[in-house]
């Protein structure tokens, strides 16, 4: 079946830069997969978890949102941030999701709620991205 070059980057880093036997991407649509020779694409991403498959061996990334670009047997994905799950530092992770939840509880108008959700949803997913790795 062959393989496909998957690249994962940030503004600081690459996180992936491997070839895979396929990937899933959380797009904002739902969640799509892209195998190799796949069609050109371009999809804007929602936070989640990217899970490939290399050497018979599934391995995920959280990623914080971005776009995915395929072309030429190469995903791109384009994120503000990501890291491997075995990379995620829970007791972080677990603190960021208290934070977020207090200041979600506490409904007071000097909160800015869409961040203080997307807060709590990066969280989330990254301590589940964990428990897989």
């Amino acid at each position: 079946m062959g393989t496909l070059q998957l690249e994962v980057v940030t503004p600081d880093k690459t996180v992936v830069s491997t070839a895979v036997e396929m990937a899933v991407c959380p797009g904002v649509e739902g969640e799509f997969g892209v195998l190799p020779q796949h069609v050109s694409l371009l999809s804007a991403l929602k936070i989640g978890g990217l899970k490939f498959r290399t050497e018979g061996k599934d391995q995920y990334v959280f990623i914080s949102g971005g776009f995915a670009d395929v072309n030429d047997n190469v995903l791109t994905v384009l994120a503000e941030s990501a890291e491997l799950a075995e990379d995620i530092d829970t007791a972080r992770a677990q603190q960021a999701k208290e934070r977020a939840e207090k200041r979600l509880a506490e409904h007071s108008e000097r909160i800015d709620t869409v961040r203080a959700e997307a807060s709590l949803q990066r969280a989330i997913m990254r301590l589940q991205l964990a428990q897989l790795r």
